[in-house]
């Protein structure tokens, strides 16, 4: 195998930008910015949707490209090596289950899957094949910020986490986005809103780099200045191991939008802005030290002075320029290296489950009106599920 060979089930945004990326896009979307062009070790396989017109477009863009109206044909057909799942969420697991069965590799679209039972059905027929590669599309851990981020933390440099804090609301959507599919921001369609559509990645962030919480309190807002029965206003609560705390905010009605993690650790404080530019406060003296030695008098002239951190602190600052489509294109990339030369996963298909874990323990917090044990009883959140999809009325309740 000189290259892999990727089918893509599902032709939506997210599936035509992919088709693009790996057929060798022509030409750029943004002005001024260069068209992402296809990685040496991948190549466009085959294609697969329902829905006529997407089959319509596919064969007159794609015509040396095989098509086909059935995701299974296509994971059976030998034309493709690995599928991506760029599909409704609920379906994620049952194609990645059948590829691995199948020894199709996959790469699955985030989130792993709406319900946990799912993705934990997933994770076990995976650990099963090992011989066949299981990726998921979380493209922010190509961020090199993050990676810098990720490796501070983990080098103890600054202690440990005393608090993190991460406000994403920088995905405005209109009406019209949820307008766009009958399944989108539904309960039956989707599994939710905001936490299983525009977040995952931040979530998934967040753990990667501040660990995973033992307990989740949450407040989740369906329908907040939207016409739609699924969460869109979302403020989490989080503790963990050590007493760390946490704080998780982010909604779909802010046009404005904020995206600020703040990370506070005993010798110092890590703030990214917008995903783009970090900025490290390394402390000349722990938060302990200072406590444990500092008088008021002292307080006050530090804190006169520390206009510019005299005394307090120095400062490092850094950038991430990762230009349009390249993350997504990199996670393609480096899978299809794992392939092909053994390259480590930069995102292991297993991890996807404590993205879903979380945003369970969310919706099942506020659904219950109290502080949850994370992760939570997967039985349990299936059934308080399946009330919101019988209230919903649109989709049957799932086994």
């Amino acid at each position: 195998m000189e290259k892999v060979r990727f089918g893509l089930i599902g032709i939506g945004a997210q599936g035509g930008s992919y088709a693009a990326f790996l057929d060798g896009m022509k030409e750029s979307p943004f002005p001024g910015m260069p068209a992402p062009q296809c990685p040496p070790n991948c190549a466009l396989g085959a294609l697969c949707d329902i829905d006529p017109e997407k089959e319509k477009m596919c064969r007159e863009k794609y015509p040396n490209t095989p098509f086909f109206k059935n995701w299974k044909q296509l994971v059976d057909s030998g034309t493709v090596d690995a599928v991506i799942t760029t599909v409704p969420h609920y379906l994620h697991h049952e194609i990645a289950i059948y590829c691995l069965e199948h020894g199709v590799h996959v790469l699955v679209e985030k989130p792993a899957g709406v319900r946990a039972k799912d993705v934990q059905e997933m994770n076990r027929c995976a650990a099963e094949h090992p011989e066949t590669a299981f990726g998921i599309m979380f493209n922010q851990r190509t961020n090199k910020l993050y990676q810098r981020v990720k490796e501070l933390v983990a080098s103890g440099e600054l202690g440990q986490i005393r608090r993190s804090n991460w406000i994403i609301n920088s995905w405005w959507r209109p009406d019209s986005y949820y307008r766009q599919s009958e399944w989108r921001a539904t309960w039956g369609g989707e599994g939710g809103g905001v936490l299983v559509n525009q977040a995952p990645h931040q979530l998934d962030l967040w753990q990667w780099i501040c660990g995973i919480p033992t307990k989740v309190y949450a407040k989740c807002l369906c329908g907040s200045h939207r016409d739609i029965v699924v969460e869109n206003d979302v403020t989490i609560m989080t503790e963990y191991e050590n007493g760390a705390t946490g704080c998780f905010i982010t909604c779909t009605h802010d046009a404005i939008g904020t995206d600020r993690l703040e990370i506070d650790l005993d010798g110092g404080k890590i703030v990214v802005n917008d995903s783009k530019k970090a900025t490290i406060y390394r402390m000349n003296k722990t938060e302990d030290e200072m406590n444990g030695s500092m008088s008021m008098r002292e307080v006050a002239m530090l804190t006169r002075s520390n206009a510019s951190g005299g005394g307090l602190y120095t400062t490092e600052e850094f950038e991430n320029t990762d230009g349009w489509g390249m993350q997504h294109l990199t996670v393609m990339e480096n899978f299809a290296s794992h392939i092909l030369n053994g390259t480590p996963l930069l995102a292991p298909g297993s991890d996807g489950i404590n993205g879903v874990n979380l945003a369970n323990a969310a919706q099942l917090s506020s659904w219950l009106q109290k502080e949850v044990e994370n992760p939570v009883d997967p039985e349990l959140y299936a059934k308080e599920l399946n009330k919101k999809i019988a209230e919903e009325g649109k989709f049957p309740v799932r086994d």
